[in-house]
């Protein structure tokens, strides 16, 4: 089983995060930020990877430190997952629909932390939670998970589905890069290495 335990404390957050990349969707996260649990609740569902986040953060200022590190955690906690990445299909995309809103999210296992980000939200904040800290999440994830990610919404006029649509395309462009392939042995690039 490819398992992960990651702790992270500072100054500004306590988080532990457990991930099993070959789970059955199951979730327990507990973030004190409501519309985030909602989301990372999507990802492990929709990645189809079992998860808990217990997270502690300066919330009295604002979300951000505490979604930035939980970002970087879970980053932290898939790169030990997944490992070598030895037959596995590397490449993931996905598709996903919400209403009106359509995202899509292409991920590459490289080694090399790179994002493409492109959600004009339709409005700032998601009940209390600011839409900028979408960004911040990602760009935590890939930066430790040492991925490359390409996310974008396509269409869409309500922010709660941009978001939602964007979260679910990635834990399902995930959940493809990371399944074994049955033709692949080995590293899957030409270097021998990611």
């Amino acid at each position: 089983m490819r398992k992960a335990e990651v702790r992270r404390n500072t100054k500004e957050t306590q988080i532990v995060v457990k991930l099993n990349l070959d789970g059955k969707g199951k979730a327990s996260i507990a973030t004190g930020i409501g519309f985030l649990d909602h989301m990372l609740d999507q990802v492990a569902r929709h990645g189809v990877f079992d998860l808990e986040i217990v997270a502690k953060g300066d919330l009295h200022i604002d979300a951000h430190h505490t979604v930035e590190d939980i970002g970087i955690t879970l980053g932290q906690a898939f790169a030990k997952a997944v490992g070598d990445k030895k037959g596995v299909r590397r490449y993931g995309h996905a598709y996903v629909p919400l209403d009106e809103a359509l995202s899509r999210a292409v991920v590459d296992l490289s080694g090399r932390p790179g994002m493409e980000f492109h959600i004009d939200f339709t409005r700032a904040r998601i009940g209390e939670f600011d839409v900028d800290l979408v960004h911040e999440f990602f760009q935590g994830f890939i930066n430790h998970a040492q991925v490359t990610l390409h996310v974008e919404n396509l269409r869409g006029t309500n922010a709660h589905h941009q978001a939602e649509t964007a979260l679910k395309a990635f834990a399902r462009a995930l959940r493809m890069a990371v399944e074994p392939d049955p033709r692949v042995k080995d590293v899957p690039p030409t270097k021998g290495k990611l």
